[in-house]
């Protein structure tokens, strides 16, 4: 898409077929925790829904979500965090379950917890573990982080990915309120010979306190610092944020190959009503800030 119209539809026009086509399969992620059954019903119809995997609540409290998701008819995707595996045996009924549930699909990350509940310190550990057990997961999908990781050396990182990569088919990005960032970052992943697609993960429609506490928690863009040195992007937290700028600003990707940009990742902090909202008004070309 050429500048000037990425221009035309960030100013309220309609998103061209390639864009619309990427807003209509956005996935949508949820976190079990109370209150979140009563954003199920504002999903819309067959969505691909991701649930997380909660510290405090387990991976039990994940699949009991992913069971309500399931039910209501749309296609769920749990998060298993390495970290809140506590055996082999406790990821064997995991995945017994996850099969009951005839899910296709598993996003693995490490996890917060700062030490292992079992045998499993990372997101490869596991995806080694699930790879023995015959790969039952025909999508399997890990993150990605355009920015500095908020814990570990980007050294660290990079040697990780190297590792999960042969047993993923996809990329998820943590969020990056800037699309230069997220733009260089895609463009270091294929250099790399990273060919893997990437759903780019933007923050769903909330509270500008609540997105600005999240942002500060794991740490976007190294915290604090990052936010001081983006005066821009702190105003627009502060101000009223959505997401608008970042489908605009990086639109033109889902045209090109070489990006290999699969769609988006809606992180909705359980405030699905709202970003369901925004969505469908950026598809009827209404796009403007949210009150």
């Amino acid at each position: 898409m050429a500048a000037e119209q990425v221009g035309a539809v960030a100013d309220g026009g309609p998103p061209d077929d390639a864009t619309r086509r990427s807003l209509e399969r956005a996935r949508f992620e949820l976190v079990p925790m109370r209150g979140v059954d009563g954003q199920l019903e504002h999903l819309p119809p067959g969505a691909v829904v991701t649930v997380t995997a909660s510290p405090t609540r387990g991976l039990d409290a994940t699949v009991e979500l992913v069971t309500e998701v399931v039910a209501r008819g749309h296609r769920a995707v749990p998060h298993l965090s390495a970290r809140l595996v506590r055996s082999e045996a406790h990821l064997d009924r995991l995945l017994d379950r996850l099969h009951e549930l005839a899910l296709r699909e598993v996003f693995v990350i490490a996890g917060d917890t700062p030490s292992p509940a079992g045998p499993f310190e990372g997101a490869a550990d596991l995806l080694e573990a699930i790879a023995a057990r015959g790969r039952p997961f025909e999508h399997v999908g890990i993150s990605g982080y355009p920015e500095t990781h908020a814990f570990l050396p980007d050294r660290v990182v990079v040697d990780a990915m190297q590792r999960k990569l042969p047993h993923a088919t996809y990329i998820v990005s943590q969020i990056c309120y800037d699309p230069v960032v997220v733009r260089g970052w895609l463009s270091t992943l294929r250099a790399r010979g990273v060919v893997l697609p990437v759903y780019v993960g933007l923050p769903g429609v909330i509270d500008r306190a609540k997105l600005l506490r999240v942002s500060l928690r794991v740490g976007l863009g190294d915290s604090v610092r990052f936010l001081r040195k983006q005066s821009d992007v702190a105003t627009h937290v502060l101000t009223g944020y959505t997401p608008d700028e970042l489908v605009w600003g990086l639109a033109d990707l889902l045209h090109d190959p070489h990006a290999g940009v699969a769609g988006w990742h809606l992180f909705t902090f359980n405030e699905v009503e709202r970003t369901e909202r925004w969505r469908q008004e950026l598809l009827a070309g209404k796009g403007g800030p949210q009150t």
